[in-house]
């Protein structure tokens, strides 16, 4: 994973494999396989601008806990230390990149 990772929840990289799919509702292989899919779009290194405060894997997190959690924006930031229409920016970024891609449903 990549070295920016927030932390903001450090216990789901040590997950098992089981506890992994229960956790964000799919498996680490779907997980790996969508974080490449949307690397190329959100990963802002060596881009003009600001650096992402999350890592591709853990936006991609952050997108999962929203659709498996049914919490609010705002509870997933405050969970992840972010403001709430950044978790809002990244939900949106992701899904679109992800039915853009064609590889999921």
């Amino acid at each position: 994973m990549s070295s920016k990772s927030s932390d903001a929840v450090p216990g789901v990289r040590a997950l098992s494999n089981r506890e992994f799919k229960r956790w964000c509702g799919v498996s680490r292989g779907a997980f790996h396989e969508m974080v490449e899919v949307v690397r190329p779009s959100l990963d802002r290194q060596g881009r003009r601008g600001g650096q992402a405060k999350l890592s591709v894997e853990d936006q991609v997190l952050v997108a999962l806990a929203y659709w498996r959690e049914y919490r609010s924006q705002f509870h997933i930031a405050v969970s992840w230390g972010l403001h709430e229409t950044t978790v809002g920016r990244i939900v949106k970024k992701v899904e679109d990149l992800l039915i853009k891609s064609g590889k999921f449903r």
